[in-house]
């Protein structure tokens, strides 16, 4: 998938970020927030932003209710590289995950992945620490 991305100038991880962005509110998450819906530590979303920022693809705003916050933006610019990915991205995910896999397969998968998010919901609802 990530050579698929790779003819367009964008990352797996940057698809990944924008993508979240976009699905967000207004198109906005502060980095901490971004940070654990990808999976990736701060340090790694801050670099990404930065490449991201330096296209004009995003911008960072500080947080208006949190000061010591940072809130990533996606911008126009960033919304439509988006669109034109996903298609590519679409397309490769079918390709290397989708197609390879039966219907029983598939339908696994969806209650392996229910279990897993109904369990990373009680233990933030608990306040437990997050599975690993």
């Amino acid at each position: 998938m990530e050579q698929d991305l790779a003819p367009l100038g964008l990352s797996l991880a940057e698809y990944e970020l924008i993508s979240m962005l976009s699905e967000a509110p207004s198109g906005r998450l502060r980095m901490s927030t971004l940070a654990e819906l990808v999976v990736q530590s701060r340090s790694r979303v801050t670099h990404t932003a930065s490449r991201l920022e330096g296209r004009g693809w995003v911008r960072r705003v500080p947080d208006a209710t949190d000061g010591r916050g940072v809130v990533l933006c996606l911008t126009p610019k960033g919304r439509t590289a988006l669109e034109e990915a996903s298609e590519v991205h679409v397309e490769s995910v079918r390709r290397h995950f989708i197609d390879l896999l039966s219907d029983d397969q598939i339908a696994d998968l969806g209650r392996v992945m229910h279990t897993v998010r109904e369990a990373y919901a009680q233990s933030a609802t608990a306040g437990l620490p997050k599975p690993r």
